[in-house]
């Protein structure tokens, strides 16, 4: 496998990370943003209160994006492995 091959291989990972990890990192901040204005508005400081709507928010952005994150990851394994079998033969 050639350098070049390696590096293109590493951006494409890096690029996948963030797509999978990018929707369920957005709207946990969206709301932990949103829980935080709340709460200075309302001067209500209980720490425990910004997890339960983080864990809803990541778990329903998992729930509605699994497929699309799957998908994006089965087309990179595959592009991985076509290289790995070009190197092997």
């Amino acid at each position: 496998m050639s350098m070049e091959t390696v590096i293109q291989l590493s951006s494409q990972a890096l690029l996948v990370i963030l797509y999978v990890i990018g929707p369920p990192l957005g709207a946990a901040m969206a709301v932990g943003l949103t829980v935080a204005v709340i709460q200075s508005a309302t001067q209500i400081q209980e720490t425990s209160l910004t997890f339960v709507p983080k864990i809803a928010a990541v778990a329903i952005t998992l729930i509605y994006t699994s497929r699309w994150s799957i998908d994006h990851l089965i087309g990179f394994v595959r592009e991985v492995m076509n290289h790995v079998v070009g190197v092997a033969q």
